[in-house]
Formats: structure tokens, C-alpha cells, sequence
């Protein structure tokens, strides 16, 4: 495998960008990253020629793979021959808005902005301002974009910022709990039910290894927020129309959020966030209230209409069925794979995610474990030992994942997530060919 074009590009790029990237994941591999020249379906091509299987998909964005289906690209390309932009509204905004509150359960009304991040820090906002609260909770190991109220580090009440650079008193404001843990929530409102603005919760933690919910966790956290008045933020950034088709993760598990924050999927592949909601709560953001919020690309025209025409195709060319089952066929091949090399390994996922979690022990009989990604079944003989919350993806082999098993996959012309956290994606461009051919690179990698 040739690799003398990306290593000159990485010194280059030591230069004139901190760490020779722009987002720190991408230099998560060592001794560095290799740079992408092209995509082509289902696949990428590097600056040295060599091509891979891609299950990265841009981090998620991908749901149609690289090659955008003809209704997408003509749509790109008129709104982008009209302009590049104009500091005004446009139709196109209008009919992306509409077509997301026809579909998404919890979603009347929305804003939207440039980036996830963007998004969660402005649903914070608004659950604050909505509420007349200062505290947020998050849970452990969760990652809802570079957002200063939730980049914190600790457990319950004695957390710190995670990062240099944020105040310390702005963790004063954030509470964290682990994912999954019923009687934790209770606590934490049965403690600081008044002060609490809103629980911000992934539906599924989906940057953090994919850990589903157990049975009636999201039930257990609206219900408590319905109680003390707080709101239920769904980040849905990662899963918003990847989990549960046109109706989301939220769809899938049957929960009616106050506010749900959006990124990747919804921009088509182009950069994109948005909050939505009740309108009764999005109203209040200006000009209609006065929570502040705006932005100069928000609702960019180009970005909209591949939003909007990625969303329509997917729902006109079955392209959920034909993910979701890719999805599966993977999990269940992957699990087959760790049964025989790998026993303590857990396979993860849902819909068309896929990961294997290099946790440390296992049952001795496997007989009835989940067939397709762990569900977190109590009668599941993974049950005890699969990764609960995000506290229990990091205690895994982490450094063998990165170090060993990533390169190693990337030899047999696999692209995986740079790391043991993010997730992995199938999308419409992927086929059967690709699953096999993966599921061979996995038998010789584990």
C-alpha cells in the first residue's frame, strides 16, 4: 500500500493547521491520517491511489453514499447556480422545514443553523431562557459537539471542564449521570428537580461505541421531566433520520421530546444543524421571542435543498430497507466472527450502525445473546457484560482497537471510525458485495 502522497500532505498540513487537520478525530490514526482524493459509491479513494470500503460515511452525513442520485445533484446544482447565498430567506427553507415536522413526532416547529454543535448549544439556551433554570444534565461520556456547557468531565455534581480554556464555574451549571442508570436520574431531580432546565440525552449514545437504551430508560427521563417541569432534549444529531427511518430515533422508541437538536443526514452532506420542537418553546426564539439566536448561513440555500432532496429520495427509493438491512447483515456476521475469535468482543448497533467493542470479559455460554447488535436484553447472557453507558465503552481496549485492529483493516482496504467511539454507517451506495468483503477483512483482523 503506497503512502508516500498522504505522508507529504500530513507534513504540509503540520504547518499550517494545528495537529495537520481541522477536526482533532481525523488525526486519531498513527502515525497519520491518509487523505482523501475522491469518493465513489460506497468506497473512497486516497491521494495514493488506494481505495476502500468506506464505512465512515463523512462521520454519518452519507445516508446516499458519495455518488449524489441525479434529483440531489440537479437540486445542488440550481440552487448553487442562483447564488451562493443571499442574507434573506428562500422558498427552499420553507419546504425543508415542512417536510422535517411532517415526519419527525416531536417536531412542530424549527430553527435551522450551520453545525450539531451549533444546535445543542442553542437548544441549552433555549431550555434555559424556556424554563427560568440554570442546570442542565448530560450523561457520562456523552459528546454533544464543542459545547462549553457540556464539555465537562466528573460524576454527578463534581464535575470540571474537560477541555482548557472553559470557565469552571460553567460546570457548576451541568450535572452528569450515566446513561442507562434509572435510579441515578431519580436522584439527581429527587436532588435538584427545581433547578434542572432539561435533560440533554442521544436517544441512543451514538458517539460513544452505540449503546442502546435499556427497557423504559427514555421513558423514566421524560416522565421526570414532565414532573418538575423540565424539558427532554433529544440530541439527534448522529441518529436524527439514521435510527427509526423519516421519523428518527424518537419515532423508533416512541418518545415525544420537548426539543431535538439535528446535524449530518439533514444537510444531505453539507454543513448543517437545527433545533426543533414544540412550538409553544421554538417560538421563543427571536425575532418571534428573546432568546437570542441567528447566523449568517443558517438555512443556506444549497445545504437545504440537498437536506430536503437526500430525505425525499430516501423515502421514495426504499433506501431504509436497503440500509437496514445491510446493517444487519453485518451485525449478524460480525457476531457470528467474535462468537469464534473474539467471544469477550460486543457487536453493537442498530438500523444501519454498525460497531464491535472491545470489551474485556464475556459469558461462557453465549447460547440466546442478540443476533444482530446488542438490544440490552435482560435474559441476554451479554447482558452483564455489555457496555451500559459510555463509562464502560472506555474501559474497553481502546489503544488495541486504534493501534492494532484499525490498521489492520485499513491494509485490507476497510475505513472504519479513526476510533473505538464513533460509530459506523451503512449507506444506499454500500451492497452486499462490500458486506461480504468487510466480513472478511474482520475474520482476518480479529
Amino acid at each position: 500500500m503506497h503512502e508516500e502522497n498522504s505522508r507529504n500532505l500530513y507534513d504540509r498540513a503540520l504547518s499550517v493547521m494545528p495537529g495537520g487537520v481541522n477536526s482533532a478525530v481525523r488525526a486519531a490514526i498513527e502515525p497519520y491520517p491518509f487523505f482523501v482524493q475522491r469518493g465513489d459509491g460506497g468506497h473512497v479513494v486516497d491521494v495514493d491511489g488506494n481505495r476502500y470500503i468506506d464505512w465512515v460515511m463523512g462521520l454519518g452525513p452519507l445516508l446516499l453514499g458519495h455518488d449524489l442520485p441525479q434529483p440531489v445533484q440537479s437540486a445542488v446544482q440550481t440552487h448553487a447556480s442562483n447564488g451562493p447565498m443571499f442574507g434573506a430567506p428562500t422558498e427552499i427553507e420553507v419546504e425543508h422545514a415542512e417536510f422535517v415536522t411532517r415526519h419527525v413526532p416531536g417536531v412542530e416547529m424549527l430553527r435551522f443553523v450551520n453545525s450539531g454543535t451549533e444546535a445543542t448549544v442553542s437548544a441549552v439556551r433555549l431550555a434555559r431562557a424556556y424554563t427560568g433554570r440554570d442546570k442542565i444534565v448530560v450523561m457520562q461520556g456523552s459528546y454533544h459537539g464543542a459545547n462549553d456547557s457540556t464539555l465537562v468531565e466528573g460524576e454527578g455534581n463534581h464535575l470540571h471542564p474537560s477541555s482548557p480554556g472553559i470557565p469552571d464555574d460553567f460546570a457548576e451549571h451541568t450535572i452528569a449521570v450515566p446513561f442507562n442508570d434509572h435510579e441515578a436520574a431519580h436522584h439527581v431531580f429527587e436532588e435538584h428537580g427545581d433547578d434542572i432546565a432539561g435533560v440533554l440525552v442521544e436517544p441512543i449514545l451514538a458517539n460513544y461505541g452505540i449503546v442502546t437504551p435499556t427497557d423504559e430508560y427514555h421513558e423514566t427521563l421524560a416522565d421526570l421531566c414532565d414532573d418538575h417541569g423540565s424539558l427532554l432534549v433529544f440530541d439527534e444529531v448522529i441518529t436524527g433520520f439514521r435510527v427509526g427511518g423519516l421519523q428518527c430515533a424518537q419515532g423508533k422508541f416512541g418518545i415525544d421530546p420537548d426539543l431535538t437538536t439535528f446535524g449530518k443526514i439533514i444537510g444531505g452532506g453539507f454543513p448543517v444543524g437545527a433545533i426543533g420542537g414544540k412550538a409553544e418553546i421554538l417560538r421563543h426564539f427571536t425575532p418571534s421571542g428573546d432568546v437570542f439566536q441567528a447566523g449568517t448561513f443558517s438555512g443556506h440555500p444549497v445545504t437545504m435543498a440537498a437536506g430536503l432532496e437526500t430525505l425525499k429520495f430516501a423515502a421514495e427509493n426504499d433506501v431504509y430497507d436497503h440500509v437496514d438491512d445491510l446493517g444487519d447483515q453485518l451485525r449478524r456476521g460480525l457476531t457470528e466472527l467474535c462468537a469464534d475469535y473474539a467471544p469477550e468482543y460486543t457487536v453493537t448497533g442498530t438500523d444501519s450502525m454498525f460497531k464491535v467493542i472491545f470489551t474485556r470479559e464475556g459469558p461462557e455460554d453465549r447460547s440466546g445473546q442478540c443476533k444482530a447488535g446488542c438490544k440490552q436484553r435482560p435474559d441476554c447472557p451479554r447482558y452483564d457484560y455489555c457496555p451500559k453507558d459510555g463509562g464502560d465503552v472506555s474501559d474497553a481496549e481502546t489503544d488495541r482497537w486504534r493501534r492494532i485492529f484499525w490498521p489492520k483493516m485499513r491494509e485490507q482496504g476497510v475505513f472504519l471510525s479513526q476510533n473505538q467511539f464513533e460509530s459506523q454507517f451503512v449507506s444506499h451506495a454500500h451492497t452486499e458485495a462490500d458486506v461480504e468483503e468487510t466480513l472478511e477483512a474482520y475474520k482476518e483482523a480479529l
